[in-house]
């Protein structure tokens, strides 16, 4: 019989965030950037108690080799962070634009029976699976620029969902 991946709920705020999680380079580092957005249901209403991880290569498209993704040393890039959303449903990651044209996006909320993983391609970015999309969707998938960096909301259902992906093995 199937269960559930996890049990979601509102713990999030307190159990997973740790200090330093959405720092993936400090704020001081030549190449920093923020990607930020906010996380909305069905109803267009902010999601307070979400939890997103993103995993990225560095600004050259090189995976990341350090052991430790929690580390937060000021100068080791994990590729790695985590972040929890505000009141408001806001996120904020400060890291590098990444060498690819994706990052790959995790997550976490309340109601779902298990993650959800996405990806944010980078504005102009393109590649295959993005390309197979219909045009409709494809921009679900695309982050934007604005002045604080990259923007990148999720709808996790309804009208403007964003388009998540399913792997094998995964229900």
């Amino acid at each position: 019989m199937s269960t559930p991946g996890q049990t979601v709920g509102p713990f999030f705020g307190y159990a997973l965030p740790y200090e330093g999680g959405p720092e993936l380079v400090p704020r001081s580092h030549p190449d920093a950037t923020r990607l930020h957005g906010t996380v909305l249901d069905g109803a267009g209403a902010p999601v307070p108690d979400a939890l997103l991880e993103i995993w990225q290569t560095d600004g050259a498209g090189e995976v990341p080799r350090a052991a430790g993704s929690l580390r937060r040393d000021g100068y080791t890039f994990t590729g790695w962070g985590r972040a929890a959303t505000d009141n408001a449903g806001r996120y904020s990651f400060t890291t590098v634009e990444p060498g690819a044209p994706f990052i790959a996006l995790t997550v976490f909320a309340r109601g779902l029976t298990n993650r959800l993983f996405t990806r944010i391609y980078l504005p102009d970015a393109t590649d295959a699976f993005l390309d197979s999309l219909p045009a409709d969707r494809r921009d679900t998938l695309v982050s934007t620029r604005d002045p604080d960096g990259l923007r990148f909301d999720v709808v996790l259902q309804g009208e403007r969902e964003t388009v998540f992906l399913a792997y094998p093995g995964q229900s």
